[in-house]
């Protein structure tokens, strides 16, 4: 039988059409490298060859989509967290600028030494120093008002050394991972010591993860009606601190699901590492990011102020974590300026 030219036409673009659909809908990992930013190596092998497992169906370690859950901490893990935590900055500069209305202040530590620009005798103070900083500049405004500061202060605050935008300091590679992850059915989620509110207004646009898969630190808050609007404002109490053996809490209180992939860069990230490679699975992954570039990023672990990588380092090998460095694991750190 003789086809027309015109069917033979019809039939070769609608079969051109389906395989770009099917291209289209593929996996990340059939599609070529889905991590280029990543130089091939130990670290890029266990990752894949851990994703190809947990997807292979009818694989002995097969893991159905919605228990594919993988949680990340934020500083240090997805962006950059020296000299000083990003939102320990933004706390600084909010006590500077709600200092007029706060005048017994200026004779009170820890804001006397911020007020005089002297930001480290303040935090020499520790914990209980910095936990009172950021109480103090997070509380008294409605949940939208600080969502809408936060991202006002982003836009205009740049890091010391690269002078560019904070949000313009994500790691590069951590991205393409979290982006490999969902293409393979994972539900990616936040888990940070930083502040819950201080995450959620831009861990979207910056990361490709809503606000409702961030779990962090967090002040209590008050519903209240305000001229007949319902608002949540910002108490200067605390009330949960996700960090240490806080991460495994808050998985189990906002997740719901043991992990099944962990990754973190210091000690603060140990418990839930530990948490989700200790799990009845006998498929898992934890992931430690080494800061160990000088040239490109910073180099520190053990002996740190910010990001103390110590305890955990010497877990991983004996857990059988993949310790990634970033100096000859990364192609790249940061997306292009």
């Amino acid at each position: 039988m003789m086809i027309s030219t015109s069917l033979r036409r019809a039939v070769l673009i609608g079969a051109a059409i389906a395989a770009l659909g099917r291209l289209a809908s593929a996996p990340a990992a059939a599609q070529g490298d889905p991590l280029p930013s990543w130089r091939d190596g130990a670290a890029k092998r266990a990752i894949r060859e851990f994703v190809a497992a947990v997807t292979a169906p009818g694989g002995p370690d097969h893991v159905p989509a919605p228990e594919r859950v993988a949680v990340f901490d934020n500083d240090g893990t997805l962006w950059i967290e020296q000299p000083l935590y990003v939102q320990l900055a933004f706390a600084l500069d909010r006590i500077r600028a709600l200092a007029p209305a706060n005048p017994g202040w200026r004779e009170r530590q820890p804001f006397k030494s911020v007020l005089d620009g002297d930001p480290a005798a303040a935090l020499a103070g520790g914990q209980k120093a910095i936990l009172e900083l950021v109480v103090a500049s997070h509380a008294g405004v409605t949940t939208e008002a600080f969502a809408q500061i936060v991202r006002d202060w982003l836009a205009t605050a740049r890091h010391p050394r690269f002078l560019r935008p904070h949000t313009r300091l994500v790691y590069q590679p951590m991205l393409e991972l979290l982006a490999f992850l969902r293409a393979n059915g994972f539900k990616t989620f936040i888990v940070s010591g930083g502040g819950v509110d201080f995450l959620r207004p831009w861990s979207e646009e910056a990361y490709g993860i809503p606000p409702e898969q961030v779990v962090g630190s967090s002040i209590k808050a008050a519903f209240e009606l305000r001229e007949g609007v319902p608002v949540l404002v910002k108490l200067p109490e605390l009330e949960f601190i996700d960090d240490g053996a806080g991460k495994p809490l808050g998985i189990h209180r906002f997740i719901g699901r043991r992990p099944i992939a962990a990754f973190g860069n210091s000690d603060g990230d140990l418990e839930m590492l530990r948490w989700t490679t200790q799990g009845t699975r006998s498929r898992r992954l934890g992931v430690i990011v080494h800061h160990d570039d000088a040239e490109r990023e910073y180099a520190y672990d053990r002996a740190s102020h910010v990001g103390r990588l110590d305890e955990a380092l010497d877990v991983a090998s004996l857990a059988g974590w993949t310790v990634v460095s970033m100096r000859d694991d990364w192609r790249r750190i940061f997306p292009e300026p």
